[in-house]
């Protein structure tokens, strides 16, 4: 057990159910290996199953354990049915970590695609309000429930030709932040963490001439630890949007 000032390596998760959603590449992916070392058992979901195999190789290298859940967020009546799959074979979850999404389009609101423009809301929105409705019971069965959804700066500084993605992450800080006021009683704790710009393939997506700023994107590996420090059984934070750079 710790606290948000305690150093990454003296967190202890040993013994905890932990589901990282986008767990085969990128934040995810390191979320869910930090998670491993920390000692968690991690349940990780993704599309690609063969990104999957290779998280887990990396995690039972380090001594760590993990289930793999292939699983398409898009199919919003199967993750209904997640719930009750963790249930039966674990009978809580400790840790979730919302962090799989999609950029969606980069063009005008004016010329987007309908089509794209649905893809987003239900993949940044939709997809996270059935894990909500799907695993709160167990989050809640934990002693320490913990809950983490990754948002972005775009939803309050509204981009120009962001829309899609800042209008679903701006609407998931609403969603998440009411979900906290809602269990403020309970041992669950509920929290969103925007990680800034990080070396992904998202981010290479949205600047294909890639980032020139200071300072430049971080690796994934970098900001899993601030993930760690709000997924403890400590963790008091609820209903904030914690800005990872702050802690690094």
């Amino acid at each position: 057990m710790t606290d948000e000032n305690t150093p990454s390596s003296a967190v202890d998760l040993s013994g905890r159910i932990a589901l990282v959603t986008g767990a085969s590449r990128g934040i995810g992916a390191a979320v869910a290996k930090a998670l491993g070392a920390a000692g968690a058992h991690v349940i990780l979901m993704a599309r690609t199953i063969g990104g999957l195999e290779e998280i887990d190789d990396e995690i039972r290298a380090a001594g760590g354990s993990a289930t793999l859940l292939p699983q398409d967020m898009s199919d919003l009546d199967k993750l209904d049915n997640l719930g009750p799959v963790i249930a039966e074979r674990f009978g809580r979850l400790d840790i979730l970590v919302g962090n799989a999404g999609y950029l969606g389009d980069l063009t005008p609101l004016a010329h987007m695609d309908a089509n794209d423009w649905q893809k987003t809301i239900t993949l940044n929105l939709d997809a996270n309000f059935r894990l909500i409705r799907t695993l709160d019971p167990l989050l809640r069965a934990s002693d320490a429930g913990r809950a983490l959804f990754v948002t972005s700066g775009a939803a309050d500084k509204a981009y120009a030709y962001w829309g899609a993605y800042s209008t679903t992450k701006a609407a998931l800080n609403a969603m998440v932040k009411t979900y906290a006021h809602e269990v403020e009683k309970t041992n669950l704790r509920v929290n969103l963490l925007s990680p800034g710009k990080v070396d992904t393939a998202m981010l290479k997506s949205a600047f294909p001439g890639g980032v020139h700023e200071d300072p430049p994107p971080y690796p994934p590996e970098a900001i899993a630890p601030v993930f760690l420090k709000f997924l403890t059984q400590d963790t008091t934070a609820n209903g904030e949007i914690i800005n990872a750079r702050d802690y690094l």
